[in-house]
């Protein structure tokens, strides 16, 4: 863990891979624009276990457990600085030792509220709004999400480490709450960028903190396209009588290749972003949508996240 720091009013924003990238998307989002610094990493090795190793080359490389990093981000207005905790992956048991034990690390520093983010899968057109949903572990903060017009939840479940983190919270009567952005149901296999939008739309205003969306909007532009045609695409095929042999397109999807079909050109660009990145950390989100196009985050997602050391 980091040394100990003095914290202004801070507050803890946690995010884990599920659904659409939306909380990862969002979290990594926040360390490109804030230009945050990783400060910790979170061990707890004794609850994940390794399940597979990596080959390169024919030569098996050393078992790996998914890393927890935090990474901080001092508030030039003195209103709230932001450390915020991005694991690799969810332990598979352990989830509420595991979160009880990064909530007394939250309450060392002086934490004073814990947010996680999430995805909340709909019957939503692509091309709809995207609603952020909402629920907190205290009555005060209930109300905040209730003044910004959310759509609370009333009852149901918040499966995950984006739930439990908040119910240890709330175990320690620590302030928090879960910020779902919606998405299609049909699509949670594909990113969705928009639902990241919203959430960081509600959590500027609720954090008072500036941030610069422009990139992910754009983001999520193209992605509403690209859905909103596949999604035209096969409700065309569907209605449309198919010939006695015919393939169906009902399986269309969008490409994502891997690192073996990406071509030199694209590995070569790879190899400048991350170049820029190192010089400048505004530019990652750049590299991250980069390697999202080509379905290669998870493979650099180590040396990407070695840009916000100090």
């Amino acid at each position: 863990m980091a040394d100990k720091l003095e914290l202004t009013h801070p507050w803890l924003i946690a995010v884990w891979p599920g659904m659409g990238g939306v909380a990862l998307n969002a979290g990594v989002y926040l360390l490109a624009k804030l230009e945050m610094t990783v400060i910790a990493e979170f061990e707890a090795n004794d609850l994940f276990d390794v399940d597979h190793v990596e080959v390169k080359d024919g030569l098996i490389q050393a078992g790996r457990r998914p890393r927890n990093r935090l990474f901080l981000w001092s508030d030039p207005n003195k209103r709230h600085d932001l450390v915020v905790f991005l694991g690799e992956a969810q332990p598979p048991l352990g989830k509420y030792p595991f979160c009880r034990q990064l909530i007394g690390y939250a309450k060392e520093y002086g934490i004073e509220r814990v947010m996680t983010f999430a995805a909340m899968a709909t019957q939503m057109h692509p091309g709809d709004r995207s609603r952020v949903f909402g629920a907190a572990t205290d009555e005060e903060t209930l109300a905040e999400l209730k003044r910004l017009e959310l759509d609370v939840l009333g009852e149901g479940q918040i499966g995950g480490l984006n739930g439990v983190l908040l119910g240890a919270a709330a175990e320690a009567d620590l302030p928090g709450a879960c910020l779902l952005g919606e998405m299609p149901h049909v699509f949670t296999q594909f990113p969705f960028p928009k639902a990241s939008l919203a959430i960081l739309e509600a959590f500027s205003t609720m954090s008072g903190v500036e941030l610069d969306l422009t990139e992910l909007s754009d983001q999520a532009r193209v992605m509403e396209e690209q859905l909103g045609e596949l999604l035209s695409r096969v409700e065309r095929r569907i209605g449309e009588p198919q010939e006695e042999g015919e393939e169906d397109d009902a399986g269309y999807r969008i490409d994502t290749p891997d690192e073996e079909q990406a071509s030199a050109a694209d590995l070569e660009r790879i190899e400048q972003l991350f170049e820029q990145s190192r010089k400048d950390r505004s530019k990652t989100f750049e590299l991250k949508q980069f390697l999202d196009r080509l379905g290669l985050f998870k493979d650099y997602e180590d040396r990407f996240l070695d840009l916000f050391k100090k």
